[in-house]
């Protein structure tokens, strides 16, 4: 019975909730949950709780939140839970202290099909590099990042004009289906695990933080790239750009959500068009970038013609290259 089997789980974000969700429902038994610490945030640096701690609270679930992972106290803890299996879904890398305690391992879901995308951004990655498939992978820990030995996958289209945001919400529901399934095959030791060495991939697409200096977009790039660029960082951290006007002052702004249209007679890379009303594009290197949903630095997400009803920008003014 699936009461009888005493689950571990590890998540903090959203995109854990999720998976955390389906088990509950199917009536798993959730010895702990363990996420991160309360962090404070904001002006009044008020304590946030994470999504995981917010919902295991609901949920009236023990909640561990250790500072340290090696920390002798938090182990002690996990190890008089006595878990049979530990679930890890968007949390920190653990030592191997923790992932070898339970009897039947320790496995995690991973927003890519492995061993592509391994790392942090597996979702944003699998846009900008203009893929038309992606995936979840389970797979158990072991000592190095994404690395271990697969269990299941599941592969997820892309459509071409498709966000992060949008993609990650499909696979964070894809994902938890997922980790239920694999937890099924665990205990019924009916899964046969597949060694990501032996795949005999030539070059492994990798998927790294990303800082706030990689999301400048580079308007000397193709049409097709600076699109994908755009979607693959929206809504979050979100793609910017410095534009300039004639009399050199500098503005930067966040693009959200855009359009590409081929541009047939060449245009210098970075010119803005605009009408001053309904539209505003810039060039790239063979067609122009129709934005549709923009942040100037301080003020709020909004619709083109919301933004130049208030901004007064005109076609001298210039998108900055790298």
């Amino acid at each position: 019975m699936n009461n009888d089997l005493r689950v571990v789980f590890m998540g903090t974000p959203e995109f854990a909730v999720s998976s955390l969700d389906r088990l509950l429902s199917a009536g798993y038994n959730i010895v702990a949950v363990v996420t991160a610490p309360d962090k404070p945030a904001g002006r009044g640096l008020t304590l946030h709780q994470s999504d995981v701690k917010k919902y295991a609270l609901y949920k009236g679930l023990r909640i561990l939140q250790p500072v340290k992972l090696r920390d002798t106290y938090f182990i002690e803890e996990l190890n008089a839970l006595k878990p049979d299996l530990q679930i890890v879904v968007a949390f920190r890398m653990l030592p191997e202290v923790i992932w070898k305690l339970p009897s039947l391992g320790t496995f995690n879901l991973h927003a890519s099909i492995l061993p592509h995308y391994r790392g942090a951004a597996p979702i944003n990655w699998a846009i900008i590099n203009g893929e038309k498939e992606t995936g979840v992978t389970t797979f158990f820990l072991n000592d190095k990042i994404d690395a271990g030995n697969i269990i299941l996958s599941e592969t997820v289209q892309i459509s071409p004009d498709e966000n992060a945001g949008e993609l990650h919400d499909r696979l964070m529901h894809t994902g938890a289906d997922l980790v239920v399934k694999t937890v099924q095959s665990i205990q019924q030791n009916s899964y046969k695990t597949t060694e990501q060495e032996k795949l005999n991939i030539d070059k492994i697409k990798s998927a790294p933080k990303i800082f706030k200096q990689d999301c400048k977009i580079d308007w000397s790039k193709t049409n097709e790239d600076v699109y994908n660029f755009i979607r693959g960082l929206s809504p979050y951290p979100g793609a910017f750009t410095e534009i300039f006007s004639e009399d050199g002052k500098k503005f930067n702004i966040k693009i959200f959500r855009s359009s590409k249209t081929i541009q047939e007679s060449k245009t210098s890379a970075g010119k803005v068009f605009t009408d001053g009303r309904r539209y505003l594009a810039i060039a790239s290197t063979d067609g122009l970038i129709k934005i549709e949903q923009i942040q100037l630095t301080g003020k709020k997400i909004m619709c083109i013609d919301e933004f130049l009803r208030g901004f007064p920008i005109n076609e001298t003014f210039k998108a900055t290259l790298p």
